[in-house]
């Protein structure tokens, strides 16, 4: 396990609670925060994929992290999502999520246009990098199967060689072990944090040095991932690992971002957990009942929202 790293241990991508008017309702996701906090959580990873964040505008992000810090949320425990596929609004999320307190962000690549060279890659980001300033640390966001932009180690060493101390490390999305291990293997030594984005393969790769993890199940089994990042060398560790590997699998067996606020809705009772934007759809009832019946045999005990 990857020591002393800045968000190291459990780290949610946290879902974003909307009204009936597709809203934001900044009251509902902080008590959710605190909930996550509370339960298990170091750290919150507000305005990701799982947050709906590409559905959301530049006006709305800054809302939510001014609207959370607002009501208490430590701006120190966000992760914010910052990256767009515009340089100027990346900037400007980076710099607001700085100003508010935020150690870090972390960056999607400019995902529109397909197949960018690495050249392209490395201006993108040292544009960013240069024009944000400050002592905020960048992380990158690996998801291939949504951005088509892979970063590979040969890009990623690039990069930290031309921003010294700035780029702190990645989420890995592809759920590939070999990829996310490659990323350990050539960088962790020197303090790069690689965070698993599948709660599956937490402790695998905690046994070779990463630094935890940033899921969307973490909404819901934060608890478990804790117990897996505690005992990460141990029996207790192991089996807390088998019902947190059963738990993801119960959660992507049903669209996930409405899954998730399905489990969210019924843990605390509030069916406007519900309200979600299109494209993504509100589950059907047999999906609910699955997602349901699935969560459920995975053995989870999850604490009930006050």
């Amino acid at each position: 396990m990857l020591k002393d790293a800045l968000y190291g241990g459990i780290n949610a991508a946290v879902v974003t609670a909307m009204n009936a008017d597709l809203s934001i309702d900044l009251d509902r996701m902080a008590a959710h925060c605190r909930w996550l906090l509370a339960n298990g959580c170091n750290g919150l990873a507000v305005l990701g994929t799982t947050g709906e964040a590409n559905s959301l505008g530049v006006s709305e992000r800054i809302e939510v992290l001014e609207g959370l810090v607002a009501r208490g949320i430590p701006a120190a425990k966000m992760l914010p999502g910052t990256g767009t596929t515009a340089i100027t609004d990346t900037v400007l999320l980076t710099r607001k999520a700085q100003e508010l307190g935020c150690r870090g962000a972390l960056l999607l690549p400019p995902f529109y246009y397909k197949n960018p060279s690495d050249d392209g890659l490395l201006a993108y980001f040292n544009e960013v990098i240069q024009r944000v300033a400050g002592d905020i640390k960048i992380y990158l966001y690996n998801f291939p199967q949504q951005s088509a932009i892979p970063f590979s180690i040969e890009f990623l060493g690039r990069l930290l060689k031309a921003n010294p101390g700035k780029v702190k490390g990645i989420k890995d999305s592809s759920g590939n072990y070999e990829n996310s291990l490659s990323y350990v293997e050539a960088f962790a030594r020197d303090g790069f944090e690689v965070y698993a984005g599948d709660d599956s393969l937490l402790k695998p790769l905690l046994e070779k040095g990463s630094a935890g993890s940033i899921t969307a199940a973490s909404n819901v089994n934060c608890a478990l991932g804790a117990q897996v990042y505690a005992n990460w060398d141990d029996a207790t560790g192991a089996a807390a690992q088998e019902v947190l590997s059963a738990t993801r699998k119960a959660v992507i067996s049903v669209p996930l971002i409405p899954g998730l606020k399905t489990l969210v809705a019924r843990n605390t009772g509030d069916a406007n957990w519900l309200n979600i934007r299109p494209p993504h759809l509100k589950l059907t009832e047999a999906q609910t009942a699955a997602l349901f019946s699935a969560f459920d045999a995975s053995g989870i005990k999850l604490a009930k929202a006050a």
